[in-house]
């Protein structure tokens, strides 16, 4: 299959899924949010073959979601350390783990999140950070942006397209 790329199109979405849209990439950002930072760390842990983990270890630090650090000269190897762009994926990756808890894990997380003074688990949500309210009701919905194309102008004005003002699979 020919991999198909995102790069032109003016969805943020598409963008951001041109440089984290395949489920290795998201695995080795997860391992570097645990700490991990070497090749060998990630092969292990992902039980991915060498060559397609170069690739996208290459490809994540092209997107800028990582950082090459020379640790040793002979053979010459190298650490992946997490840029801001990448430590900005943090969120994105709270999120769909607590999605996959919530829907796909009908034993129970595996992992969770935590907080970190008392242990007690933590039903993450997004929020607006202006206000702190969370986003999912009705309060918001989805709007063009400056840079909207009228394609997606019109997309985004027609009654039953925006995503949060009510449940698309009820008649409004």
């Amino acid at each position: 299959m020919q991999r198909i790329h995102f790069d032109s199109m003016p969805c943020p979405i598409a963008r951001a899924l041109e440089r984290v849209g395949e489920w290795w990439s998201i695995l080795i950002l997860r391992d570097a949010f645990y700490g991990l930072t070497r090749f060998e760390q990630f092969r292990r842990s992902l039980g991915v073959a060498p060559n397609v983990l170069t690739t996208r270890l290459n490809w994540l630090v092209e997107a800028g979601l990582l950082e090459r650090h020379l640790y040793q000269e002979h053979p010459p190897r190298h650490e992946y350390r997490l840029t801001e762009r990448g430590r900005d994926f943090h969120p994105v990756l709270i999120a769909l783990m607590a999605w996959g808890n919530r829907h796909f894990a009908p034993e129970g997380a595996s992992v969770q999140l935590a907080r970190a003074d008392t242990g007690a688990p933590v039903d993450p949500v997004l929020v607006d950070r202006a206000t702190l309210t969370p986003i999912g009701g009705p309060g918001f919905r989805m709007v063009p942006g400056p840079a909207a194309a009228e394609a997606t102008r019109a997309r985004l004005t027609r009654r039953g397209h925006l995503p949060f003002a009510a449940d698309p699979g009820k008649p409004g």
